[in-house]
């Protein structure tokens, strides 16, 4: 399909192959082969604060997690906010302590680095992207440390970051009045281009929230306020939209395809009143939802979700914190 995208007279047929994957609203109603548990063992007397960020180690196994010092935001905090617990829930390392503002998103690449989004400013730090080594030295960072903007060098509440071998993606924007784009940087950090405003359109954002990238090269965007996910080729060109998933927070593509997609604002009398939150499984492929696993307690604002090589699934939660593992063998169905 990367090809088929090169020739303008081709970009019609892809465009239309990928407007026939589109599906209605998302399902409610569909089978739910898991069952949930809480994952995560902190030192007494710490406690787990609100999290998004959340990411599988290369090892397939390792999960690394970027978390608010133990509450709402990591000002004043002592705390170390980026963790690695095992796959039975043992603390392994834990880095970055008086680092940050606001934690966000997290992206683990392929030679095991962990880069971070530091949503929000204050006293000198915050809206950055930083790059650790899988031991908590500082690589890289993108941004003004402290500085709010929509330059080529600053952000304004930036959600999420994406790394491929030769560029590096910044979803740009949390609501309200921050941006709303996708910000493209070479492998050194330097600006290439940016893409997207604040609309509801093809190629336009309300909080781009989160960041995968699939098998052919494309970029797929949680673009939450819209309830949708957008699909890009990498330099911004719009291929397609998809409803079906609900309102993603989190996206996460596993090795065998299967898209994950964490619905965590559903279901309020504002907010598509007749959509459950929860996580939607379906194949990337097709664009076809086969699976809905709906919150446990506590329920809502389960936002972060990540996959290991085993099918297990992690969600990070914000509202008052807290991760959960989903594993097989749960109910057979969400009726």
């Amino acid at each position: 399909m990367r090809k088929l995208i090169v020739a303008g007279v081709v970009i019609i047929s892809a465009l239309a192959f990928y407007e026939a994957r589109t599906y209605g609203q998302a399902p409610n109603d569909l089978p739910n082969p898991y069952k949930t548990e809480t994952f995560g063992q902190l030192p007494q007397g710490r406690k787990l604060g609100q999290a998004y960020g959340i990411d599988i180690d290369r090892d397939g196994k390792s999960v690394w997690v970027f978390e608010r010092c133990g509450g709402m935001t990591c000002d004043g905090s002592n705390l170390a906010p980026l963790l690695k617990f095992d796959s039975s829930g043992r603390l392994v390392a834990s880095f970055g302590a008086g680092m940050f503002v606001y934690p966000h998103g997290l992206f683990v690449d392929a030679d095991d680095n962990i880069w971070v989004t530091d949503g929000q400013a204050k006293n000198g730090k915050g809206q950055q992207i930083v790059e650790f080594s899988p031991t908590g030295r500082v690589m890289m960072t993108i941004g003004q440390a402290g500085v709010t903007g929509a330059g080529p060098d600053t952000f304004n509440r930036p959600s999420d970051v994406l790394v491929t071998s030769n560029a590096i993606f910044v979803a740009d924007g949390h609501g309200g009045d921050s941006n709303a784009r996708i910000v493209k940087f070479d492998h050194n950090g330097k600006f290439i281009k940016e893409w997207g405003k604040k609309g509801s359109g093809p190629g336009e954002f309300d909080t781009p929230h989160g960041l995968v990238l699939d098998a052919q090269g494309r970029l797929l965007v949680a673009d939450r306020g819209n309830s949708r996910i957008q699909v890009f080729d990498q330099d911004g060109k719009f291929i397609a939209q998809w409803k079906q998933f609900g309102r993603p927070s989190g996206i996460f593509l596993d090795r065998a395809g299967m898209l994950f997609a964490a619905d965590s604002e559903s279901g309020t009398p504002q907010i598509n009143p007749d959509i459950k939150q929860g996580i939607r499984i379906g194949a990337e492929r097709d664009g076809k939802v086969r699976y809905f696993v709906p919150d446990g307690e506590p329920k809502g604002n389960r936002e972060g979700v990540a996959v290991d090589r085993d099918g297990v699934i992690y969600v990070a939660r914000t509202a008052d914190g807290g991760l959960y593992r989903y594993t097989k063998g749960g109910a057979t169905s969400t009726r």
